[in-house]
């Protein structure tokens, strides 16, 4: 039987709820749309997010729950509307259910689903044009309430070369902090041992449990565990698969082979845990030779902090830690980049538009973040650094001549304190006060 939220609990879980970016993406899209499935990792906040919407609930994570709608799966269509199918990939059929009742005309605001992962079964129908998509992933800054933006990144994509102003206290030590207090709002406010106990809870079962509920025997764990140290290693590189792998070599010099680490990737993708960025490769203008690996991430940056064992400390002070993969600057910068990257994705998503990053075959320039909605392109470099220097910009620049009018906006984001426009016209913004 369904669950049907009570007055109560909704209240008290109302009150603790911190409103996301997609909140208004689901305000929007929900008011006009039959059906919306929401997807990310684990403890990204699905449910809650979806929680606040439906009136009727099925739980398909519960094994109870689950047996009595795989008995009769037209239990999935009744009870009071919004429904909400909790991880529905657990009983595939119901994405399948609810493309059937949206082909038969059910109104907007009908069901919310939500996954975890890409079912090892797949539906039988894709649900393209039916249910419509949309990705949560661990919270931004702003959405943590860390800084007051005073920047919109949607802003900024139309173009126009707006003023670009504000102040933040964040200092280095709090992004620091928000690196590895990690976005997933269940944990991140845990004292430093609990979170670092939930955070290493959190991979075991990738590795022991979320493997295998996919159908995926891991028969050398200590081989997948190095595989994603070497991972978490090149955050923020365009590192090829070939030297992560050799990164993953065993204390004997034992590489695992491609035959073994596809898998892995594979899983951890269909469980929103490698979010990597792909490669921009645009077909509109006159760029040529760009080259087309992703850029490697993890869905949240504390997860690569895990993995490779570092703390506050070690980041600050620069320490070699984890695999040696190659990359420019420190660890903390490739990490610093991943917050970063994470806070773009979700603005950009909002503002219906693209995320990628931008490298030439031969390697000599490198972007990178760029955001892109139809004619409009928004350029952005990463800084650990408080005050950009000319050489920091010098790729920036190089695009502006390459795409002239086609550039809405070049943009550094930082660690430093004020926003502002360098007289070269290249918007200077805190990462705190970076917001939709």
């Amino acid at each position: 039987m369904a669950n049907t939220k009570g007055q109560d609990s909704s209240d008290a879980a109302d009150a603790r709820y911190r409103r996301r970016v997609v909140d208004d993406e689901l305000d929007e899209l929900f008011a006009g749309l039959p059906a919306i499935a929401l997807e990310g990792p684990k403890a990204v906040g699905k449910t809650a997010t979806a929680l606040r919407r439906a009136a009727t609930v099925y739980r398909l994570d519960d094994d109870a729950e689950r047996s009595i709608v795989q008995a009769d799966p037209s239990r999935l269509l009744e009870g009071e509307r919004p429904v909400l199918i909790d991880e529905w990939q657990r009983f595939p059929e119901s994405f399948d259910r609810v493309r059937r009742a949206v082909d038969d005309g059910t109104g907007p605001g009908s069901f919310l689903l939500t996954g975890s992962a890409s079912p090892t079964d797949p539906p039988t129908h894709s649900g393209a044009g039916r249910i419509i998509r949309l990705r949560l992933r661990p919270m931004t800054l702003a959405e943590r309430g860390v800084g007051s933006p005073t920047v919109s990144l949607g802003q900024l994509l139309e173009g126009g070369r707006a003023p670009i102003t504000g102040r933040t206290d964040i200092d280095l030590e709090r992004y620091v902090d928000e690196i590895l207090a990690s976005g997933f709002p269940g944990i991140r406010s845990l004292p430093p041992r609990l979170l670092r106990a939930q955070l290493d809870g959190y991979l075991e079962r990738i590795v022991d449990r979320d493997f295998e509920d996919l159908g995926r025997q891991v028969r050398r764990p200590a081989t997948l565990w190095r595989w994603m140290q070497a991972y978490a290693a090149a955050t923020a590189t365009s590192t090829s698969y070939e030297k992560i792998r050799d990164a993953a070599s065993s204390d004997r010099g034992e590489k695992p082979t491609r035959a073994t680490t596809q898998p892995y990737r594979d899983v951890l993708e269909r469980l929103w845990i490698l979010d990597p960025v792909p490669a921009w490769l645009p077909t509109r203008n006159r760029l040529a030779r760009l080259s087309s690996p992703p850029k490697h991430n993890l869905a949240d940056p504390a997860l690569a902090a895990r993995l490779l064992g570092v703390d506050a400390t070690a980041l600050l002070q620069a320490r070699p830690a984890g695999p040696a993969i190659p990359r420019e600057g420190t660890l903390l910068g490739a990490l610093f980049e991943s917050l970063v990257t994470l806070c773009v994705r979700v603005y950009a998503q909002a503002a219906e538009a693209r995320t990628a990053h931008l490298r030439t075959w031969s390697g000599d320039r490198e972007i990178d973040l760029i955001v892109e909605r139809g004619r409009k392109i928004l350029a952005i470099e990463v800084k650990l650094g408080q005050v950009p220097n000319d050489r920091d910009v010098r790729h920036l620049l190089w695009l502006q001549k390459e795409l002239g009018d086609d550039l809405a906006d070049t943009v550094i984001v930082t660690a430093g304190k004020a926003a502002y426009r360098r007289s070269d016209g290249i918007a200077v913004v805190p990462a705190a006060l970076l917001g939709p």
